[in-house]
């Protein structure tokens, strides 16, 4: 299907590409290596089954949900805007 100047595909290739970026940076932030056996945030002891679950796991459940809840997505506008598209 034609998009004006864009080519075959091209909005597939976003869809991919933003895909790949998001996977990429989950696996960023993927932990290694053993498990610490006390939050390094608050000090409090990290179950053994959380330990065991989660390899590298360095927070309690509890700190790691607060650490969570400030991650921002800062992803990129592939589209850019309709300006930039007539350019």
């Amino acid at each position: 299907m034609a998009n004006g100047w864009a080519q075959d595909g091209a909005v597939q290739d976003q869809i991919d590409d933003t895909v790949a970026d998001a996977v990429l940076a989950a696996r960023a932030r993927l932990l290694a290596g053993e498990a610490a056996r006390y939050c390094e945030q608050c000090g409090d002891d990290i179950p053994e089954a959380r330990r065991e679950a989660l390899p590298g796991a360095r927070t309690c459940i509890a700190c790691q949900a607060e650490r969570d809840a400030k991650i921002r997505s800062g992803g990129i506008n592939r589209r850019g805007s309709k300006d930039s598209q007539l350019r």
